[in-house]
């Protein structure tokens, strides 16, 4: 099996994903903050996916020593440095989730129901129990359920699966399609901070962390079948929980109350 495979097998879900009617819905500001303040958790679980790959790939613990592949290692500590320390708009230096933060709260979203979930996080030291008591959308909850099941597992090409296809071979073009919308629907608003974050994810994957991450499935599964097979299945319950988060955000968006 190889990438091209992989990418074949995953493509339905691909498809359902970049012509999803959640694009067309997002059509006033209120469309926006409901879009964002579910989509976040996504960003945030997306730095987990990334440091348990770091903490695989790399060594993170004393004493050092070498970990076994020197390209795989540059690979994620490449993609570690843009992730979790990135130039923002103004110059400063924040993860590419702080950027969606302060973002969302530049353009009006609301960030309080997220920062009262990471604090539980925080406290139960236990995101299982967390996501469990949260009034998160059941599909936000299984999307966010999923990805740390997959770290827990602890197997790094299942880990790498969901990071590379579940996410950044996705981005780029669903986040352009989401960037159409924001410019054609809202011209007048100040989105500028929020259309550098995603202008700025387009660039990084596109050109980048794509292509880094494909190398980085092909050199932890190497000529293994078992391995090939489950980073296909995982790919595909990755798109699946993505497919379910998208449907959860159209649902609100359609559902939202009426302003009389």
């Amino acid at each position: 099996m190889t990438i091209f495979s992989i990418n074949q097998k995953i493509q339905p879900q691909k498809d359902i994903l970049l012509q999803h009617p959640l694009y067309e819905k997002v059509k006033v500001m209120d469309d926006l903050h409901q879009f964002l303040e579910s989509h976040v958790y996504a960003v945030w679980d997306f730095m987990s996916l990334l440091k348990a790959l770091q903490q695989k790939l790399t060594c993170t613990t004393t004493p050092w020593f070498a970990s076994s592949n020197p390209e795989t290692r540059y690979l994620i500590n490449e993609i570690v440095l843009a992730e979790e320390s990135d130039l923002t708009l103004d110059g400063k230096r924040l993860s590419h989730f702080e950027m969606y933060v302060d973002a969302m709260k530049d353009c009006g979203a609301q960030t309080a129901e997220l920062e009262a979930f990471l604090q539980d996080v925080a406290e139960t030291k236990n995101v299982f129990i967390a996501i469990k008591h949260s009034n998160l959308h059941p599909n936000i909850k299984a999307f966010l359920d999923f990805t740390f099941r997959v770290i827990e597992e602890g197997k790094a090409h299942k880990i790498a699966a969901a990071f590379t296809f579940g996410r950044e071979d996705l981005i780029p073009n669903m986040f352009t399609e989401i960037l159409k919308n924001f410019q054609n629907n809202f011209p007048q608003a100040d989105l500028s901070k929020l259309i550098y974050y995603f202008e700025r994810h387009i660039e990084l994957d596109a050109d980048e962390h794509g292509p880094m991450a494909m190398q980085m499935i092909d050199e932890l599964c190497q000529n293994d079948p078992q391995k090939w097979k489950e980073v296909e299945e995982v790919s595909i319950l990755a798109l699946e929980k993505r497919i379910g988060l998208w449907d959860a955000i159209e649902k609100k968006i359609v559902q939202k109350p009426e302003l009389v």
